[in-house]
């Protein structure tokens, strides 16, 4: 077992950043020759530092071995805290360049392409002409993925639509996730289908179509699939499984094909592609979009300024468009702003 750390003689006086950044890169890197390589500095010297630690600490952080190394259980308590360290580093640093200039700043944003395609586009509209030297790098991750970006603080936020996992309890206690607002599931035709001249469906004359789908692990899947076991029924024949926003579009506008899409994101393409949705009630069909974030971590002025400028636009939107359907008058909105 190892001993008691005396933090004051042992690690306050003896523990330096620059050794926390050699053992990052280290366990980053698999290797002390590479990660000598990559700051510039000799293999020895690496050795040396990690030496230092594991004599300061009384533990061993690496284990050592022909294909390189890699951490212990130790080394990976002592690598989780040290990217928080940096991290929390980082966000002091940007918020010195807030204080200074308030405009500049990066913002790291994770969504899945149906919300960075439609909702996210007046916030950034009305964000961007607020800070106009702020940059945006939006990674189109989806929901099932994220959770692992915002852990490792690749991403700031993340805009997810709701469900599982937003909704598992390990995530609940990791992430801090609040309700943006609420979007809903539709079924959608082209124009030039047979179908978007009806008035009223019935999701079992679609049984004999050909859909277009996500897989089965996604909540549109799953709505679709117990909308046809209501009614007794298998999933019909799927003829392509895609997430892409634009393929679904581009197929669907044929007439051939039938797919669901988020309100907002139909409210928005179907103009441009000529889609329709189909008057039909799902179950289950509400889709709220909800911004993840870290628990416990400081986020910087700028990110927490591109929240708020996401809950103005979703509660403007709210007020100034009652009696209007879906995105067109969230896009109003963010263009009066």
């Amino acid at each position: 077992m190892p001993r008691r750390i005396d933090w004051e003689s042992q690690i306050g006086r003896r523990l330096r950043l620059r050794d926390l950044y050699v053992f990052s890169s280290v366990v980053r890197l698999g290797s002390m020759g590479k990660a000598a390589q990559e700051l510039g500095v000799s293999q020895p010297a690496v050795s040396e530092v990690i030496a230092d630690l594991e004599h300061a600490l009384g533990v061993r952080l690496l284990d050592r071995g022909p294909q390189g190394v890699s951490a212990t259980v130790y080394g990976v308590a002592l690598e989780r805290r040290s990217v928080a360290a940096f991290d929390e580093l980082k966000q002091g640093i940007k918020d010195i360049e807030f204080l200074s200039d308030p405009t500049v700043g990066e913002i790291r944003i994770g969504c899945p392409e149906s919300i960075s395609a439609a909702i996210l586009q007046p916030i950034i509209e009305k964000f961007s002409g607020q800070h106009p030297a702020a940059v945006l790098d939006i990674d189109t991750v989806n929901t099932l993925s994220f959770a692992k970006k915002l852990r490792d603080r690749e991403l700031d936020l993340v805009l997810a639509r709701g469900g599982w996992p937003l909704e598992s309890p390990e995530l609940v206690t990791d992430f801090n996730v609040e309700t943006l607002c609420d979007d809903e599931l539709v079924v959608v035709v082209g124009q030039k289908s047979p179908w978007a001249r009806r008035r009223k469906v019935d999701i079992a004359e679609l049984h004999e179509e050909q859909w277009i789908l996500t897989s089965e692990d996604r909540w549109n899947y799953q709505v679709i699939s117990r909308a046809f076991k209501q009614r007794g029924l298998d999933m019909p024949k799927i003829a392509m499984k895609t997430i892409s926003v634009h393929l679904r579009a581009n197929n669907v506008a044929t007439g051939r094909l039938i797919t669901t899409f988020p309100r907002s994101v139909l409210d928005l393409y179907a103009g441009r592609f000529g889609l329709k949705p189909l008057p039909l009630e799902l179950p289950d069909s509400t889709w709220p979009v909800k911004i993840a974030t870290l628990r416990k971590r400081t986020l910087s002025p700028v990110v927490e300024r591109f929240i708020a400028c996401a809950r103005d636009v979703v509660k403007s939107k709210a007020q100034a468009t009652k009696g209007t359907n879906g995105l067109n008058g969230l896009l109003a909105v963010a263009r009066r702003v």
